[in-house]
């Protein structure tokens, strides 16, 4: 029929009411013919999507940054990036360890920013302006204010190694073991107590549980610099482990089997702290050679976790002074 000729320029015959019409050289057959299944969105380099799966395989071969800038989203074992004028200053005022002070291009100076910045300087900490757009792809809501401070991750110790510098020590080891413990603050708050008290360190599960981060090391005010907080694969593992070298473990609970003013803390010790809520872990609760409660008048039925743990700390570096 007139039209459907694969030849080049094929035209109508004579005589059509049209008149003569140049054909479509059968592009319209061959474009009903099927063309196969639909790439994936991330095959597709024109979709976003593929623009995304891009940009996530280029932060990971980098390391996160792009010519010496922040990125936007970071690993859980990479650098954290604190946010905020507050957050900052904190941070430098309590030694947290730092690679680098990013300030906006065009921010606005104030008390705040020029402590930070004084700090760092000091701290031989970098400090790069970069353009404000860097610092938005840091936040989700864009509240930076300017200013970020990028802090690498911690360096966790090992459980043997915390048994084995407990050991070298004059006293008598004292650690603390956290379980279900997910708040930071109470981890930096407890890392503090124990480094005040005479401890020698504290072990926390690898998984759910707070990570020593930013938060932790402001909360610590510091003395996560000083005494090492090592994560444990198996937590229960590592307690009986600890118990079968001479280490004593007690759990701290308000239905303990015995009171805090019964305790005798003089020897070897670790103390196993659970969270307000959900307290000890049935298996970690079953290592434990005794749990012990503090004794507490009024109606008060329980302390927060970090508070349970300063107080036990207290008292029993108190038996050791007396000794």
């Amino acid at each position: 029929m007139a039209g459907n000729s694969s030849r080049r320029g094929a035209i109508r015959k004579g005589g059509s009411k049209k008149g003569q019409v140049v054909g479509s050289g059968g592009q319209r057959r061959r474009g009903l013919e099927p063309r196969g299944a639909t790439p994936a969105a991330k095959d597709r380099s024109y979709h976003p999507a593929a623009k995304r799966a891009r940009a996530e395989a280029k932060a990971k071969t980098t390391g996160g940054q792009r010519g010496g800038r922040p990125a936007g989203r970071k690993n859980d074992d990479g650098p954290e990036n604190v946010l905020g004028r507050n957050p900052v200053v904190e941070c430098l005022r309590a030694g947290v360890p730092a690679t680098a002070l990013y300030v906006a291009v065009g921010t606005e100076s104030d008390e705040r920013l020029t402590e930070s910045i004084q700090r760092a300087a000091d701290s031989g900490i970098a400090i790069l302006e970069v353009p404000r757009t860097d610092l938005d792809r840091m936040s989700a809501n864009g509240l930076h204010q300017g200013v970020a401070l990028q802090v690498p991750p911690y360096r966790y110790a090992h459980p043997d190694d915390l048994l084995s510098g407990a050991r070298t020590a004059a006293e008598p080891a004292l650690l603390v073991a956290l379980d279900n413990i997910t708040d930071p603050r109470n981890l930096g708050a407890v890392v503090r107590s124990v480094a005040a008290f005479g401890g020698h360190g504290v072990v926390i599960p690898q998984r759910r549980s707070a990570s020593v981060t930013a938060v932790a090391w402001r909360t610590s005010a510091g003395a996560a610099a000083r005494l090492p907080v090592a994560r444990a694969t198996n937590l229960t593992r590592t307690l009986k482990d600890w118990a079968d070298k001479g280490v004593q473990i007690i759990g701290l609970d308000a239905d303990g089997d015995t009171t805090l003013d019964d305790y005798d803390g003089s020897g070897p010790v670790c103390v196993v702290v659970g969270s307000e809520g959900k307290g000890l872990s049935r298996l970690v609760r079953e290592t434990c050679d005794s749990i012990v409660s503090v004794p507490m008048a009024g109606s008060v039925e329980s302390l927060n976790a970090s508070v349970a743990a300063g107080v036990v700390l207290a008292d029993i570096a108190r038996q050791r002074r007396r000794l």
